[in-house]
C-alpha cells in the first residue's frame, strides 16, 4: 500500500468522511471471489461495502463473535447466545420456545458490518434495532481486530475469537461462495484451483487468513480478560469443556446445580450442527447480509478433515510452507 494511504488518517473506528471516497479510489483493488472486488486497507482485504466506518457504540457488556468467513461463526454465534441468554430462553425443555428453534444464529447475533446498512431502517421488521436488544447484547463481525470500531477498544466489552483449521477453511469458504454465485447466477463458479491460488495470497474477504488469526491471537495475550481465542477443532472435540469457559469468559459461570441439571449439556443439543440444520428457518429462510444469503448455505457438513478429499499435494505442500511462514514462532499451530 502505497505511503499517503497509509498516512491518511481513515479507519473503520472512525466517522468515514466524504473526501475519504478519494482514498477509496486509491486503494490496491483485486478481484474477490464473488461480483465485487476486495480493496487492500491495512494489509486486508476488505469488501468496500464493510470499508466505510461503522457509527456502533460498544457498551462495556456487549459481547463480540469474531471470526474469519466459514471458520464457525454460525455454531459460536449459537453457542454464545445460548449460554449468554439462559436465563431469558430455558434450552433444557425441547418443546419450549427459544429463539434458536424459530431464528438463524445470524439474525439472533447480527454482524457489525450490517448494522449501518439495515440496522437504522425503521421500516425494516426483520433486522433487529440495538434499542431493543437486551443486555448483554451480541454481535458478529469478520472485521480484523486492528480495524474494529474503537468504541470496542475503548470499552469492557468481550471479544470471542474463533478460527479454523486454514484447510478446512478454504474447502468450506469455496463451497460456501460457488452456493451463492450458483444460486444467484452472478457468475460461473470459482474453480478449485483459481480460489486455492487467492487464498495463499490472502485475496479473499477480510484475508489474509494469518494476519487476521494473529491479530486475535496476540490480542488474547495480551487482554486475556478482553479477548477470548478458540479454536474450531478444539470445540469440536470438547465442546462441553470449551463452553463451560466460554461462559466463565462471558461472566455468566455455570452453576454446579446447572451442570448437574443438563444445561450445559442442553445447550450443546439445541446448538448442534444437526439440530440447527433440521429446523425449517435453516433450509428455506434467508439471512441478512450483504448478498442476502440463504441460511442453508451456512450448513454444509460441519466436520474436520474434509480438506483430504479435495487437495492435491502440491496445495497441501503450498498451503503448509504458507502456514509456516506466516505462522511459525508465533505459537498458534494447527
Amino acid at each position: 500500500m502505497s505511503t499517503s494511504c497509509e498516512e491518511k488518517k481513515f479507519s473503520l473506528k472512525g466517522n468515514f468522511a466524504d473526501e475519504d471516497e478519494e482514498l477509496l479510489q486509491s486503494l490496491p483493488k483485486q478481484k474477490g471471489w464473488g461480483a465485487y472486488d476486495l480493496l487492500l486497507f491495512q494489509n486486508h482485504w476488505i469488501p468496500p461495502l464493510y470499508l466505510k466506518a461503522t457509527h456502533f457504540q460498544a457498551k462495556p457488556s456487549d459481547i463480540i463473535v469474531a471470526s474469519l468467513p466459514k471458520s464457525g461463526t454460525t455454531w459460536l454465534k449459537a453457542l454464545a447466545f445460548a449460554t449468554s441468554k439462559r436465563n431469558c430462553f430455558i434450552p433444557i425443555s425441547q418443546n419450549d420456545d427459544h429463539p434458536l428453534r424459530h431464528s438463524n444464529p445470524h439474525s439472533l447475533v447480527p454482524f457489525l458490518e450490517t448494522i449501518d446498512l439495515y440496522g437504522n431502517d425503521p421500516n425494516n421488521v426483520s433486522f433487529p434495532h440495538l434499542s431493543t436488544l437486551s443486555e448483554p447484547r451480541l454481535f458478529g463481525t469478520h472485521i480484523p481486530f486492528p480495524l474494529l470500531p474503537g468504541s470496542i477498544h475503548n470499552s469492557n466489552c468481550k471479544i470471542i475469537y474463533i478460527c479454523r483449521n486454514p484447510f478446512d477453511a478454504f474447502i468450506s469458504l469455496w463451497h460456501f461462495k460457488n452456493n451463492i454465485l450458483s444460486s444467484q447466477s452472478l457468475l460461473p463458479e470459482l474453480a478449485l484451483e483459481e480460489a486455492f491460488e487467492k487464498y495463499i495470497e490472502g485475496i479473499f474477504d477480510y484475508g489474509p487468513f494469518w494476519s487476521h488469526m494473529l491479530g486475535y491471537w496476540k490480542a488474547s495475550k495480551d487482554t486475556p480478560n478482553k479477548v477470548l481465542f478458540l479454536k474450531y477443532d478444539e470445540l469440536k472435540a470438547n465442546t462441553y469443556f470449551e463452553v463451560k469457559r466460554m461462559a466463565q469468559f462471558m461472566d455468566c459461570t455455570f452453576s454446579e446445580e446447572e451442570e448437574s441439571g443438563g444445561v450445559i449439556d442442553a445447550i450443546i443439543e439445541l446448538c448442534s450442527f444437526g439440530k440447527m440444520k433440521e429446523l425449517e428457518v435453516n433450509k428455506s429462510g434467508k439471512g441478512m447480509l450483504k448478498a442476502d444469503v440463504e441460511n442453508k448455505y451456512f450448513f454444509r457438513k460441519g466436520k474436520t478433515g474434509d480438506w483430504a478429499n479435495y487437495f492435491s499435494p502440491y496445495m497441501t505442500e503450498k498451503l503448509s510452507k504458507i502456514m509456516e511462514e506466516n505462522l511459525g514462532g508465533s505459537g498458534l499451530s494447527f
